[in-house]
């Protein structure tokens, strides 16, 4: 009886023991689960970004405003000069904004934040989404210069080129500057579609025409009937694109494609045309059923290629640098940019499964034109060709030609003398006597 009382109180310790060790567990795993439920990771504000901010305070001087983290802003006195009285005004505490960060960190160790900034990204946004979607914006004339109106969307100055006006409007224009025809107008509504986006260049290029609530599909069906394919019509660049641009012929806009404005490689069709100029097309393409036009500029130009190749011809041997393998042939280049296609059937007469194995880049060769595709610019060369008999007759004559062109004297008009200085005599079979001749020679 006393054992077992004794082991009491031992009994007693080791159940403290063991709660307090659970509690402790207990303490762990919630501390644990409460770091994996809850996200402790700090947004650091970065340069260039812009966030949604609450506005802690305002004064003259500054306003502070929150932008997460446990962390305040600093819009800056000057910055708030920059914005109209309307926008300061709207400025009060707790009220949500947009803000842009320029510096996530000052010397006093502040977040420095502009509101201006934050309203033009977000300007030209909007104006990027007005394009793509081709929307109608409704707004007033804020201005003019020399060439058009300037017109506000999205608190952004567009511009709208004379060419760009409505008809109606245009009528209403009339004087000799500037001045005259457009200073009444500012003010006035105006509906307009974006036409241009260039974010870089700060340009915003804007349509009246292109807003007109004129039947637009009922003029193109119009057009479309009267547009002939190959014929050559004046239009008027009325948008640009990244894959072409888009000129209006009779009232209907068509499309250049990028390959179809120059013989050159362009990169944007900005290169070579702007909105609201004047430019000769040439229909290529007319899609009555999808109502589609493709047109051309560099059909009206010269092609540079077909002048270079006139000095080639089919079955000529040209000197060739090879310049590129593939697993179908190879690339020679023959003059400056100018390459032709050695097909792998054509450059052994035994069987190979890549030109790696007769040829490597850098190497030169004589090779022989048999292919000239001017609608491609496409040039057909063959290395297995260049002895073949089939072309001995061609090579004989431009060989032929090319010693006859070295050794004929040049023409000037005078007899040329014999290289001998003395007549040559000749005996008759018939007379038996002998008679003087000099060898005939060409003049």
């Amino acid at each position: 009886m006393t054992d077992q009382n004794q082991a009491l109180p031992n009994q007693g310790s080791d159940v403290q023991k063991q709660g307090e060790q659970l509690n402790k567990n207990n303490s762990n795993q919630t501390m644990e689960s409460l770091l994996q439920d809850q996200d402790f990771s700090i947004d650091l504000p970065q340069p260039g970004e812009i966030r949604t901010g609450v506005i802690a305070s305002v004064s003259p001087s500054q306003i502070l405003v929150s932008i997460g983290a446990k962390s305040e802003g600093v819009v800056s006195g000057r910055e708030l000069d920059q914005l109209s009285d309307e926008d300061r005004e709207a400025l009060e505490v707790g009220k949500e904004i947009p803000v842009f960060v320029l510096s996530p960190e000052d010397a006093n160790g502040n977040v420095v934040l502009s509101i201006k900034r934050a309203q033009e990204q977000l300007s030209w946004d909007n104006v990027d989404k007005l394009l793509e979607e081709s929307a109608v914006v409704e707004s007033k004339i804020a201005g003019f210069n020399k060439g058009g109106l300037i017109v506000l969307v999205e608190g952004l100055r567009g511009f709208v080129p004379s060419s760009q006006i409505s008809a109606l409007r245009r009528t209403q224009s009339t004087g000799d500057t500037p001045e005259q025809r457009w200073q009444k107008m500012v003010g006035q509504p105006i509906s307009v579609r974006v036409i241009e986006v260039d974010r870089e260049r700060r340009r915003l290029i804007l349509s009246e025409r292109a807003a007109s609530t004129e039947s637009r599909q009922s003029i193109k069906e119009r057009v479309l009937e009267e547009l002939e394919e190959g014929k050559v019509y004046t239009g008027r660049v009325t948008s640009l694109a990244n894959f072409g641009a888009f000129i209006n012929v009779n009232g209907a806009d068509g499309l250049v494609h990028l390959s179809e404005l120059s013989w050159d490689h362009i990169d944007h069709p900005r290169e070579v045309l702007e909105v609201g100029q004047e430019v000769q097309v040439k229909v290529i393409n007319i899609d009555r059923e999808k109502k589609r036009i493709g047109l051309s500029v560099r059909a009206l130009q010269e092609d540079p290629w077909r002048s270079r190749m006139e000095k080639f011809s089919v079955g000529q041997l040209v000197e060739g640098v090879i310049t590129r393998l593939t697993k179908f042939g190879a690339f020679a280049r023959l003059e400056g940019d100018l390459e032709g296609l050695i097909h792998i059937s054509e450059i052994s007469e035994q069987r190979i499964e890549h030109p790696r194995e007769v040829l490597k880049e850098g190497d030169v060769k004589t090779l022989r034109v048999i292919r000239i595709d001017p609608e491609q610019h496409r040039i057909g060369l063959s290395l297995r060709k260049v002895d073949s008999a089939a072309y001995a007759d061609k090579d004989f004559k431009l060989l032929a030609a090319e010693f006859k062109s070295v050794d004929e004297p040049e023409d000037t008009g005078e007899p040329q003398a014999s290289d001998d200085s003395e007549p040559q005599s000749t005996s008759d079979d018939s007379t038996g006597e002998s008679t003087s001749e000099t060898p005939d020679t060409e003049a």
